[in-house]
């Protein structure tokens, strides 16, 4: 049994008191949470308080409510989040995708167009898809590009092309189960990589809930955080296109050291893109050598 009431207005009260001060958001956390498993709206809630609530769907709103307050992210609870306008189905293998990454859909955006527009399609590698995210976004605005998305993770794979096939993206996202570019074959216009990062030592600092729900693959970029950005500098140009592009999401304190790495291995930096925060966030590198 529990404790909460079966009125809407009531239950939204209580569950915002019950996440109390243990969230940053209680009222937004416990308004996701009761709309989520109650299947009513915030317009039903403001005009028809007194709107009674299931007990069954009052218990799985308990629960939820202590996951939520056990430290577990509200959008891992609900088992999706929005990206770029599109859910996104979540899963333990799975990063949680969050609005920074739309800065690297927004910096290649303008060249996938451009590049359909002009060859009449675009391919897309993803490298490290996840929930399939950034290709996902990408194909949902130019219907003309098709991606393949990357992962060493089986299931980060299968979350992956459940979101394509829930989007009616399917027909133009292929998956493949990789470490980096061992299985991958062809030529693709574009790159896109939102790589591990963290340093090894600095996992543990993060907030509990990077740290305790992200999978450690999709975080951990070695000692220096930098490990990815060199497998995929040292290895892409045999995928990419001549005058393709690279695009990757990067550490706010890493754009130097990334640059000297593309650099090194041939390829030009171009703008760098900076998030809702203001940190640099993605950088563009574009292939030169043949």
């Amino acid at each position: 049994m529990t404790d909460l009431p079966n009125a809407l207005g009531p239950l939204l009260r209580e569950a915002r008191a019950r996440l109390g001060s243990t969230v940053d958001d209680p009222a937004l956390d416990a308004r996701l949470i009761v709309e989520h498993f109650s299947g009513t709206t915030r317009t039903q809630a403001i005009a028809d308080p007194e709107r009674r609530v299931g007990a069954g769907a009052v218990a799985e709103i308990d629960a939820a409510l202590r996951r939520r307050a056990g430290g577990e992210p509200v959008h891992r609870i609900l088992g999706y989040r929005e990206f770029y306008g599109l859910r996104l189905a979540l899963s333990p293998e799975t990063l949680e995708p969050r609005p920074d990454t739309e800065t690297l859909v927004e910096a290649i955006l303008p060249f996938v167009k451009a590049v359909a527009t002009q060859e009449g399609e675009c391919r897309i590698l993803d490298l490290g898809t996840g929930t399939g995210a950034i290709a996902l976004a990408l194909l949902s605005v130019v219907p003309t590009a098709n991606a393949t998305g990357v992962d060493l993770s089986a299931g980060a794979l299968a979350t992956a092309a459940r979101n394509a096939g829930q989007l009616g993206l399917a027909g133009r996202f292929t998956v493949l189960q990789s470490d980096w570019f061992e299985k991958v074959s062809g030529r693709y216009h574009v790159i896109v990589a939102n790589p591990p990062y963290i340093s090894s030592e600095d996992i543990g600092n993060l907030q509990d809930e990077v740290r305790n729900f992200d999978p450690r693959l999709a975080l951990d970029g070695g000692a220096d955080g930098l490990n990815p950005y060199r497998t995929i500098a040292a290895e892409a140009a045999r995928f990419l296109e001549i005058e393709g592009r690279i695009a990757v999401e990067i550490g706010h304190t890493q754009r130097n050291e990334v640059c000297e790495i593309f650099t090194a291995a041939g390829y030009v930096p171009g703008s760098v893109f900076r998030d809702l925060g203001g940190n640099d966030r993605v950088i563009v590198f574009e292939r030169i050598k043949p």
